[in-house]
């Protein structure tokens, strides 16, 4: 293989990863759009959980979830994040690192507004990574919720996107015999050029 041709080509790193993305679509039975979403607490032990990776912007990844959550805490205080991205059918992944801020205004009320109804009643019911007496506790505060939004309920305040503006990006791709292909995007700042960089698997 020759350097970055075949999967690994394309200008932005961003245009690699829509591509990537949309390959496995079809071949990904559950969620290929599944990332592993990784911060770290005030006291530097770092966090990980999956997510949904809602948008490949041009410059960024974005996902959504409750600024009050752990994760949403953690990176109000970081102002940081990182993430992978793996396709078991392809044998590829996507690591991601870098700065994350709120992403919110009209994209964010038009991607609350594109969920279902439960799931839009669901944000505004749970604390999430509070904890709760039990669950009938909160199904109850979703009957209260119902009632006061009814079936147009607005985004809520503490509910919305996080974008996560990369100063690397490594695709991955599995080799014959664990030698691995793996190409790394790197920059100083959002404004600085890419550096691309192969690494040894």
């Amino acid at each position: 293989m020759t350097e970055r041709d075949g999967i690994f080509a394309g200008n932005s790193p961003f245009e690699i990863a829509r591509r990537w993305l949309a390959e496995a679509e079809p071949l990904e039975p559950n969620d290929p759009n599944a990332i592993a979403l990784a911060t770290v607490d005030a006291d530097g032990l770092p966090n990980a959980r999956m997510v949904l990776l809602k948008d490949i912007l041009d410059d960024s990844f974005v996902f959504y979830t409750n600024y009050t959550s752990a994760k949403g805490q953690e990176i109000s205080a970081s102002g940081s994040a990182a993430f992978v991205l793996h396709w078991k059918s392809l044998r590829r992944q996507i690591r991601v690192r870098g700065q994350a801020t709120r992403f919110e205004g009209p994209e964010a009320d038009a991607y609350y507004a594109s969920r279902s109804l439960k799931s839009r009643l669901g944000a505004w019911s749970s604390p999430q990574s509070q904890p709760i007496a039990s669950r009938a506790s909160l199904m109850a505060e979703v009957a209260r919720q119902t009632a006061k939004h009814g079936t147009n309920p607005p985004r809520p305040p503490f509910w919305g996107g996080v974008r996560i503006v990369p100063s690397e990006v490594e695709f991955w791709a599995d080799g014959a015999f664990r030698l691995h292909d793996r190409f790394q995007w790197r920059r100083a700042d959002p404004a600085a050029d890419w550096a691309i960089t192969r690494l040894a698997p």
